[in-house]
């Protein structure tokens, strides 16, 4: 095997009666033992030049056609240090344009953005067309720690639901392509990066103290997963469960999902709206 597949990535698409508890944080499927370093970085590059062409291809049709509607919205939500950042980083930035890249990190909502309905401050992020937008975190803070720590009554939560459901179809209607993707991390791996983050100078800057306390909610947070899971991973903008204390197999999983979103949208290249034989008459007296 030198490569994952999009239809290998499928088995981590969340379905009817998913668990959490069924899917191993340590697991790379489809990468032998023995051979696991060498078959992903293969994996990891493999789909590089082909996303490259791709998202310019998508980027092109959003500048030059009118009609063009096609763009991709990832969603990356996880808990504390499962590796959002470096999804970015590693798997987006590294290889697509940045001029056709969108990424916006959510926290707490200002006071502003809490007198509007909880995904009014979304829209203004949300991709162009020909644009690929990633939000590291997302509206679904709305439905997880809201729901864990009972920000919110119970039949606002379930209201939520349906609300994000309603908002996801109105995007892929509109011909945005819907990804949401919870790296998976066990909780022993988040225990040793939050310790280099406490001992780390260089990591520092990443602690936050309250990284701790939403640990110890650790069995809390999982089943506010599974109920979001469940009530908004649909056929249209569907959820994938990736493990992910392995980083790199992340990362590469998550770019095949990427190739896939952008083969899905059928691009061509645009036409040109002039005459080749004119402008090089004209580029030849200029």
């Amino acid at each position: 095997m030198s490569k994952i597949s999009f239809l290998e990535a499928e088995q981590f698409r969340v379905g009817p009666h998913f668990r959490i508890g069924d899917v191993d944080p340590a697991a790379t499927p489809g990468v032998k033992s023995g051979r696991s370093a060498s078959l992903l970085d293969n994996a990891f590059t493999h789909y590089d030049n082909d996303i490259r062409d791709l998202q310019e291809m998508l980027f092109a049709n959003g500048r030059s056609n009118e009609q063009f509607s096609g763009s991709i919205l990832l969603i990356l939500q996880g808990m504390d240090t499962s590796g959002k950042g470096g999804i970015i980083a590693h798997s987006i930035s590294s290889v697509m344009d940045a001029q056709g890249v969108h990424i916006a990190a959510f926290g707490r909502p200002t006071e502003e953005e809490a007198k509007h309905d909880f995904l009014w401050r979304f829209n203004k992020h949300l991709p162009q067309p020909g644009q690929v937008a990633v939000f590291d975190r997302s509206y679904y803070e709305d439905v997880l720690v809201q729901r864990v720590k009972q920000m919110a009554a119970p039949e606002e939560i379930e209201r939520r639901y349906g609300a994000i459901v309603d908002f996801e179809k109105e995007l892929t209607e509109k011909g945005t392509r819907v990804v949401k993707v919870m790296p998976h991390i066990s909780r022993e791996f988040q225990a040793m990066n939050l310790r280099e983050r406490i001992e780390n100078p260089k990591k520092f800057w990443k602690y936050d103290p309250r990284d701790i306390d939403d640990r110890k909610l650790w069995e809390e947070y999982m089943r506010a997963y599974e109920i979001a899971f469940e009530r908004t991973s649909t056929d249209a903008a569907p959820w994938y469960c990736i493990p992910s204390d392995n980083k790199k197999y992340c990362r590469t999983v998550v770019k095949t999902l990427i190739y896939a979103a952008l083969r899905s949208l059928d691009l061509r290249w645009p036409e040109r709206h002039f005459d080749p034989d004119v402008e090089l008459e004209r580029l030849a007296q200029s």
